[in-house]
């Protein structure tokens, strides 16, 4: 994630202390030393939607083998004594899960910081109101657009009103709440609209997505902006918060998967707030830019590691074999010993970019996608060769 707020503005938001600490800098098993990674947790594949976008392309159904009550708390236990600083819980949707709320308990009383990732249609007023009462510390919501784009791409009319009333309900419950967007050729018009609706319903967060080609999505890769639209579209958002910031509007503003981003955004200040980047470049660098394998995990439904949750065709463990903590630190699985070397690995433009310290080569998922090859450059780097210094 790159909080383009916290490097445009300079405010401090509870990722900030993840993100730009200088004990995040080098570290290979979590994201600062002494503390594990941030953690993405299919917690079912069961979802009420059909999304064209999913990864993990879900449906209206009951799968088979996914984790018990006593397992998921298993594993929540190991997550706690691995300082792991924040567990998101996903899906599917993750409220069609029975036992969710006695989990996002569980994890209360083994201090474990709980974010939720879902289209928020199920977020009665009462869910709102519970969602605060256990401690459930962020909230994010997908939208694809307003009405009738966020419905055509969730596969249900009414989709966009359900969502809606589930952000009302948590802004009306004051549990933080924010908006999730993923930007491709069909709704990238609707990003100003996404703004607008930001302001007027008074929610404080929203995360721009980059499309990673994975799952259903996989389908996707001629569905993605152009170079130039990934160009204008930061320089979109650059304006927008610096409108907030100076309307005295406190918004955070990220964008997710593309670190290419980050280097757009350095160069933009060298040319239009030079008293900024270099400051902002030492943050990048810290950062390190892609840290899946690293910073990042996803577990599935029925407990497989994955690197992050766009790369699910790739096993590193089960934790009903081997506790989580274990399978982390284990430098002697291969993907996870590549993913934490990847310089030495990655090739093409990626591996000769003047940049590469502050985006670690970006996303593998997108790379191998489009021809096969883990380690090859990322096809959604949009800068020329001559930006990057080749």
């Amino acid at each position: 994630m790159l909080d383009i707020t916290k490097l445009l503005v300079g405010t401090e938001n509870f990722g900030s202390g993840i993100r730009y600490v200088d004990s995040a800098k080098g570290c290979l098993t979590g994201v600062r030393e002494g503390f594990g990674p941030v953690v993405a947790w299919n917690i079912s594949r069961t979802c009420n939607l059909n999304c064209i976008h999913c990864y993990s392309s879900s449906e209206n159904k009951k799968y088979t083998d996914e984790l018990t009550t006593e397992e998921a708390k298993a594993f929540i236990k190991d997550l706690a004594d691995f300082k792991v600083p924040v567990l998101l819980f996903s899906g599917g949707e993750p409220l069609m899960r029975p036992d969710f709320f006695e989990l996002v308990e569980y994890c209360k009383e083994c201090g474990v910081r709980v974010t939720v990732s879902t289209n928020g249609t199920l977020i009665t007023k009462d869910v709102a109101r519970r969602l605060k009462e256990i401690g459930v510390g962020y909230v994010g919501i997908s939208l694809d657009g307003l009405e009738e784009v966020n419905d055509e791409f969730r596969g249900r009319k009414g989709a966009f009103q359900k969502a809606l009333e589930g952000i009302r309900n948590c802004v009306e419950a004051g549990q933080k709440v924010g908006l999730r967007f993923t930007i491709n050729k069909h709704n990238v018009d609707e990003l100003p609209k996404i703004f607008d609706l930001l302001e007027k319903e008074n929610v404080d967060r929203v995360c721009f997505y980059h499309l990673v080609y994975s799952g259903r999505g996989s389908e996707m890769v001629k569905e993605d902006i152009t170079h130039e639209q990934s160009r204008k579209v930061l320089e979109y958002i650059i304006e927008k918060v610096l409108y907030f910031h100076e309307k005295g509007l406190k918004k955070e503003i990220l964008t997710v998967d593309n670190h290419t981003d980050a280097v757009y955004l350095y160069r933009w200040l060298k040319e239009n707030k030079p008293e900024l980047a270099d400051k902002v470049l030492s943050l990048l660098k810290i950062n390190g830019g892609n840290r899946s394998g690293m910073a990042f995990a996803n577990v599935d439904s029925i407990g497989n590691v994955h690197p992050d949750q766009f790369t699910q065709h790739h096993t590193l463990g089960n934790i009903r074999e081997r506790k989580f903590s274990e399978i982390w630190k284990d430098s002697a699985i291969p993907l996870l010993a590549g993913l934490r070397d990847r310089k030495s690995k990655i090739t093409g433009r990626c591996s000769e970019c003047n940049y590469y310290g502050i985006c670690n080569g970006n996303f593998r998922a997108r790379a191998e996608s489009v021809d096969g090859n883990f380690w090859d450059s990322d096809p959604a780097c949009y800068l020329t060769d001559e930006e990057i210094g080749l």
